[in-house]
């Protein structure tokens, strides 16, 4: 339908999984995309993906961990295309260990660094652009595990995410009269590569009933498409079908403790 033709887009953690999705679906609409991850095989990946599909993309690669190289991904974005309109805050990652017990002081700064340093730092780059134009549009995928903390999701990556959330409603509340409007996508489970670093991975049974990527991308793609008189604020997603994560959440306590310690 061509809905973001003259748009261009930036993309976090478009390597794989939800990412990877939401950049195709917005290329197909017409959006120039600037597709971002660490890994730039990947990248190129779904740039040639893109470009197969009649669409128009470009891999940067970044350590997002490091704030200066994430706010640099807005330079490198109006440098190649002129504009930045889109910013789909889509990066992340969970600590090996959960437990507010036993997770250690570098496992906590990452998982902040890329979930919520991460997005303030490119976003606030994005925004002078944005602000000058009058009009911009910021997703950032957060996590059920914001609205519900838990073993599950783990200490670090409960509390950066809904710092993320929280950061997208402040976003709005300042800037959404100056044209900048803020969503935050808010998924359950979903079957992506993030799964692999839990302390006991789900089994493909488990997998079978989560949600997949291209059903989040095709949340942010509603969001990204609707109307600019018309805000999304949020969207909450989770499977239809719930599970028994008993196993899982046994591994998840004692994750990282001491050899002589139980929970």
């Amino acid at each position: 339908m061509n809905r973001l033709n003259g748009k261009v887009a930036i993309v976090t953690g478009a390597g794989t999984g939800i990412g990877r999705e939401a950049a195709k679906m917005i290329a197909a609409e017409g959006a120039k995309v600037v597709v971002v991850g660490r890994r730039l095989e990947p990248l190129q990946e779904v740039v040639e993906e893109i470009k197969a599909a009649g669409g128009e993309a470009t891999a940067h690669s970044a350590d997002l961990e490091n704030g200066d190289a994430a706010a640099a991904v807005a330079r490198f974005t109006i440098d190649t295309y002129g504009q930045v309109d889109l910013l789909v805050n889509n990066a992340g990652h969970a600590s090996k260990v959960r437990s507010i017990r036993w997770v250690q002081p570098d496992e906590w700064e990452s998982v902040f660094k890329i979930n919520i340093d991460a997005v303030f730092r490119l976003t606030q780059a994005c925004l002078p652009d944005m602000l000058a134009r009058g009009e911009g549009t910021v997703i950032t995928t957060s996590s059920m595990a914001a609205l519900t903390p838990g073993i599950v999701g783990g200490a670090p990556y409960s509390a950066a995410k809904a710092a993320s959330y929280n950061l997208m409603r402040g976003l709005n509340s300042e800037l959404r009269g100056q044209g900048i409007r803020a969503t935050t996508i808010i998924p359950g489970e979903v079957d992506t590569p993030i799964l692999e670093g839990r302390p006991k991975p789900p089994s493909a049974d488990a997998r079978a009933t989560m949600m997949q990527p291209e059903d989040i991308a095709s949340a942010i793609l509603l969001a990204a498409t609707m109307p600019h008189r018309t805000l999304v604020e949020e969207i909450v997603l989770t499977p239809t079908q719930p599970r028994d994560m008993e196993d899982e959440l046994k591994v998840a306590r004692s994750a990282g403790s001491a050899p002589s310690s139980s929970y």
